[in-house]
């Protein structure tokens, strides 16, 4: 009876949690924010042209949408987010209107340290080619720090500020704030392409780069230097536990068809004395010249300068953040943690699969695995179930998205601004902070 009673509880806390979460998908700012991370720079701007809506009943994403990743940066859906706060907002001082960006930056900032979750109620079509009946939690954001998120708030609110003091007539500010924070908006999305030419000429003819983790920025600069400059190249990928981001990237380079090889996480040292340089993104660039990225970039960073391969990081100024950590235990607390990550052994079960599967079945589970969206779902197929590692309760997951990697093992950064040392970081935020 005891037991019944504990299931019977943990099933109503995991109802009051997707309640909870479901009201929160209904907040203007959160479904203005989905809106923007699940559509096209083209879609976004036909239903800004709609002065009727101004996105504030978008729809959340389907599954389907949000299992790709979105072409727009974080940062610059939370500027557009912003700019809608202030074509809604009632207030009538600069001193109300800066309080109501607050508040949306702050409601935005909690929904991302969660990792975005969106709940996804079933339709009687899902219901009749899916055979799923129950709602599921999809993760907007997962693998994807905040600290982006964060700064490109931070940089309106101050831009927002800054108009006022130049500006204190109240209507003819935020008419001045809406142009102007428009046209950034704009130009921010403009960023992945200035990268990508102050970054490809340092691929040269004949090279073999390394890169870990999905960047669109490093996916820009790396397809300029094959389809554009036609230089011949080979293009290594770590694989990018546990959401295979690394993965994704390759088969956006494999189409391109650029040579590709994907690596284990854990084979980085072994490749690396074939490697002739690395390239990654960044979640964020922080005032000591150092960044953050995904989990695995400090121990790749690290590896680089032990074998003098130069490390290069392509992000965008405003990814510039005024952080000053000095170690991984300063970052803030990021994303999801360990209970999202799951243990299963993949060579015993692609040997088992190719041994007694019949080709048709195995086609049909792959195709399935090729489309899950979370790996919860990937725990269900009946094919994997003998693979799975059940830990004990007693041992603990440790799952961090992101970790900090120093200055000192950064050799160059490709920006929207030029390419900068790492040292110039902090002259940036003083001029865009002053």
């Amino acid at each position: 009876q005891s037991h019944k009673t504990v299931i019977m509880d943990a099933a109503t806390n995991d109802n009051d949690t997707m309640d909870q979460q479901q009201q929160e998908q209904q907040h203007p700012v959160i479904s203005d924010l989905c809106f923007h991370l699940s559509n096209s720079s083209k879609e976004v701007a036909d239903a800004e042209a709609a002065p009727s809506t101004n996105n504030i009943d978008a729809p959340a994403p389907s599954p389907s949408s949000s299992s790709k990743r979105s072409s727009t940066p974080l940062p610059v859906a939370a500027i557009r987010v912003l700019l809608n706060v202030i074509r809604r907002s009632e207030a009538e001082t600069m001193m109300g209107l800066q309080a109501d960006l607050r508040d949306a930056s702050d409601v935005m900032l909690a929904f991302a340290k969660r990792g975005g979750p969106i709940i996804h109620h079933p339709s009687s079509e899902d219901i009749s080619n899916t055979n799923q009946s129950q709602s599921t939690t999809h993760y907007l954001l997962a693998g994807r720090s905040h600290i982006a998120l964060s700064s490109g708030c931070e940089l309106f609110l101050k831009y927002v500020t800054r108009a006022s003091l130049e500006t204190p007539a109240f209507q003819q500010c935020k008419s001045q704030v809406l142009e102007r924070g428009t046209r950034f908006a704009e130009f921010s999305t403009q960023a992945r392409d200035r990268i990508a030419g102050v970054g490809s000429p340092f691929v040269r003819e004949g090279s073999v780069v390394l890169t870990h983790g999905r960047s669109k920025v490093v996916e820009a600069l790396l397809l300029r230097a094959a389809l554009v400059e036609k230089k011949r190249f080979r293009v290594m990928v770590l694989e990018g536990r546990p959401d295979a981001g690394g993965a994704k990237s390759a088969k956006t380079y494999g189409n391109a068809g650029i040579p590709t090889t994907v690596v284990l996480d854990s084979a980085m040292g072994y490749i690396m004395e074939r490697v002739d340089l690395v390239i990654v993104g960044a979640e964020g660039v922080v005032e000591n010249g150092g960044m953050v990225n995904k989990v695995g970039t400090f121990a790749l960073g690290v590896m680089a300068k032990e074998l003098g391969v130069p490390l290069y990081v392509a992000a965008e100024s405003y990814k510039f953040t005024r952080l000053y950590p000095l170690n991984n235990a300063d970052l803030p607390e990021m994303g999801i943690g360990g209970a999202s990550l799951r243990f299963f052994d993949t060579l015993a079960w692609s040997a088992n699969t190719a041994s007694n599967v019949g080709k048709e079945e195995k086609e049909e589970d792959e195709a399935i695995l090729r489309e899950r969206d979370t790996e919860t779902e990937m725990t269900d197929l009946s094919s994997l179930h003998p693979y799975v590692v059940n830990l004990p309760s007693s041992v603990s997951i440790e799952n961090p998205p992101c970790d900090f990697t120093p200055a000192k093992y950064i050799t160059l950064l490709f920006t929207d601004l030029g390419v900068l040392t790492p040292s110039a970081v902090s002259d940036e935020l003083i001029q865009m902070y002053q």
